[in-house]
């Protein structure tokens, strides 16, 4: 692919679907993150998505001035000697911890709804995940853009429904549980949730940064990433809260919601979940493969299958475990390196 063949449009959807992927679309981060705040959650989810626009568009300058193949560079730039090493480790290991959680959620979607056995829910999309990184950036790319459009679709559609065929509206003044929150506070929540995001999503903005030197493309694609994702984060918000307290007993309180409007939207959104699981986790694979060898090589190969092997191991930890414990853990790391950015920016200006 050569520098000037991207648009902001691809820009974007690979920036959205290296967002959104188990812990998004299945509305379980929505839940730790912003809804057990409440209303309150809302204040959470417009910091959020400044964060996003904002320093989505660093990241992919950042990406396109040192013209970086992977993410390492980007981050040493932002951190320096010192913290960049810091900075380095901690996407490193959440890389991995991410890409083990997207195949427990495919795992735990076989079982909610197909009543197939989680661990071969977890083998497909180990599978599926390994073979499309082996294409290398461009198939990564591909992959993703092709899948966010109906993804988007889906949750509109669920989201719309669900205010005419849920619960009471009024719900939505009562629901209140920040004490089963990931984050207690809800302000920090925000916060936390984009830093452990761009954390995630550094891995693929960094290089898609230099797949074009057009500036007004990168821009555009960080600010109709950020919008949205918070589009979408904003309706399985409300989805959940007029759900709740229920739909917080579920893994996937997605499928739970579409399962009440219809049995057929139910079985569609799950494969559209599937498919945004796909999406993050061969973006989680290769920002974790690309860091330690050169792309292309048989080095890359048999470390990417390996890789693969491994989180599918890590991936018996549990879905709903793994978002509460290790992304708001990710997301003190993600603080660092915004911090590292915004230093930069200053210093720069």
């Amino acid at each position: 692919m050569s520098r000037k063949e991207i648009s902001a449009f691809k820009v974007a959807a690979s920036y959205i679907g290296t967002v959104v992927g188990a812990g998004f679309a299945s509305g379980q981060e929505i839940l730790q993150f912003f809804a057990y705040h409440g209303v309150k959650g809302t204040i959470g989810l417009v910091i959020a998505v400044f964060m996003f626009v904002f320093y989505g568009y660093i990241i992919l300058r950042l990406g396109n001035r040192l013209n970086a193949s992977s993410y390492k560079k980007v981050i040493m730039k932002a951190g320096g000697p010192l913290f960049g090493r810091v900075i380095d480790l901690v996407v490193t290991f959440f890389l991995f911890g991410a890409l083990s959680a997207m195949i427990a959620g495919c795992g735990a979607i076989f079982e909610e709804q197909f009543g197939l056995p989680s661990a071969f829910g977890g083998v497909v999309m180990a599978v599926l995940s390994v073979v499309t990184v082996l294409t290398g950036i461009g198939g990564v790319i591909s992959a993703i853009s092709f899948v966010v459009p109906l993804l988007l679709l889906a949750i509109i559609i669920v989201g719309i429904f669900s205010l005419f065929y849920g619960p009471d509206i009024t719900v939505i003044t009562i629901a209140d549980f920040p004490f089963k929150a990931a984050v207690k506070n809800f302000a920090l929540s925000g916060v936390l949730y984009a830093s452990y995001n761009l954390l995630m999503a550094v891995a693929i903005l960094a290089p898609l940064g230099q797949k074009t030197n057009d500036r007004s493309k990168l821009r555009w694609g960080a600010i109709l990433g950020g919008m949205g994702l918070g589009l979408g984060a904003f309706l399985i918000f409300f989805t959940i809260l007029i759900n709740m307290p229920t739909a917080s007993l579920y893994e996937i309180p997605m499928l739970y919601v579409a399962g009440n409007i219809s049995p057929v939207l139910k079985f569609v959104y799950s494969f559209i979940l599937i498919a945004e699981i796909y999406t993050t986790a061969v973006g989680n694979l290769y920002g974790f493969a690309a860091r330690f060898t050169e792309v292309g090589s048989v080095k890359y190969k048999i470390f990417t299958v390996a890789s693969g092997g491994m989180a599918l191991i890590a991936s018996g930890f549990g879905f709903a475990k793994l978002v509460h414990h290790l992304y708001p853990i990710a997301g003190y790391g993600g603080i660092i390196m915004l911090i590292g950015l915004t230093y930069r920016i200053i210093n720069h200006k």
